[in-house]
């Protein structure tokens, strides 16, 4: 039996109003695109630079339907077990123990490989749910390339085969964002069973927007100089440009020390919300002429 399909979104337009009531101000493209994943049952992978709000879209679109959010962080390293399942081996041996000359082994196995042993992980949570469900596969591009693969197989039927109890199948398919910064590049099998979305920066305006509406209490005008002060700093080569978060942890900053103007004094003094790398606060200093 296949997953069904319960749409989430009735129309691009309903994306962008849901989206916006929960705080996340969406282009036209992303909206789009969002609909036609949920439409269409396909993941989602979303491409771009650290702080442009990869990961926040799919928190926005978990709190905008009403959806559990599932996150799968990856790393380098994370296998199989930390992915998908593992049983439980300390309570499994418990449980042989506690057997010992009273049962058949083959009454034993039966138990130990049963649900009471079983360590669902993220994917086999998201598969497993019935209710509406936003999987998130965080960095995607830090995982190793065998978990690739395993993603390639649950993507493609939203199933999971436990040699021990069988296969579980979606009976409802969850929402799948997948993320990366694109520091390697995704198989073409993976990007092929997703629809993509490149994320970038947003423009002036549209920060300028998203930080009046996080920080409402701040002056336009401010708000004009910090978003302004943000593009200049992210047009250097930077080791970390300053994300969308920092924009608006600078305004809530200036805020609470109770600035109205972010004159020379005000940046030197609030740098290090935006720039978390010293190189990074010697270089600005000299573009911005602080010194």
């Amino acid at each position: 039996m296949s997953a069904s399909q319960s749409p989430l979104f009735g129309s691009v337009a309903d994306v962008a109003e849901r989206l916006a009531e929960v705080g996340y101000l969406a282009s036209t493209a992303v909206a789009t695109t969002v609909y036609l994943a949920d439409r269409l049952g396909k993941p989602l992978l979303v491409e771009g630079p650290a702080g442009v709000g990869k990961t926040e879209l799919a928190k926005a679109v978990a709190e905008a339907t009403k959806s559990e959010l599932v996150r799968l962080q990856c790393y380098e390293g994370i296998d199989e077990a930390r992915a998908l399942y593992e049983w439980n081996h300390a309570k499994q041996l418990l449980r042989i123990t506690a057997g010992q000359g009273t049962e058949s082994w083959d009454e034993t196995r039966d138990d130990v490989f049963s649900e009471e042993f079983l360590l669902p992980r993220p994917l086999l949570t998201a598969i497993r749910r019935a209710d509406p469900t936003v999987l998130l596969v965080d960095e995607m591009d830090k995982a190793d390339v065998e978990v690739e693969g395993l993603l390639l197989e649950v993507l493609s039927d939203f199933q999971v085969s436990i040699p021990e109890m069988g296969t579980v199948t979606a009976t409802r398919r969850p929402f799948a964002l997948l993320t990366s910064n694109s520091t390697r590049e995704l198989s073409e099998a993976l990007k092929r069973r997703c629809l993509f979305l490149h994320l970038d920066f947003p423009d002036a305006d549209l920060e300028r927007r998203i930080v009046l509406s996080r920080v409402p209490e701040l002056a336009e005008s401010l708000v004009d100089a910090l978003v302004r002060t943000v593009r200049v700093l992210r047009g250097l080569e930077l080791r970390k440009s300053p994300s969308v978060a920092e924009t608006i942890d600078w305004g809530r900053t200036l805020l609470a020390l109770g600035m109205d103007t972010l004159d020379d004094e005000a940046v030197r003094t609030t740098l290090g919300v935006v720039l978390k790398h010293q190189s990074d606060q010697v270089k600005a200093a000299a573009e911005l002429r602080l010194n």
